[in-house]
């Protein structure tokens, strides 16, 4: 377990070929959020709704860029 809390606390900087899957990733999250926006009223569940998909994009942005470790 040490050396997978090693990897996910380490500074990973990016490599380009792995920007593409960046932008695709927010691409696709913030189409999920705009469907999310005008399908929904205004609320605190609205708000969390928006919370967990930024959540998502970062953990998946993790998972890249720890090579999924």
């Amino acid at each position: 377990m040490s050396e997978k809390i090693d990897n996910w606390f380490t500074y990973h900087e990016s490599e380009t070929e792995d920007i593409p899957k960046y932008e695709a990733i927010r691409r696709a999250a913030k189409e999920f959020a705009e469907v999310i926006e005008k399908n929904t009223p205004p609320s605190a569940d609205q708000t969390a709704a928006f919370r967990k998909i930024r959540e998502a994009v970062m953990t998946a942005n993790a998972s890249i860029v720890c090579k999924g470790k």
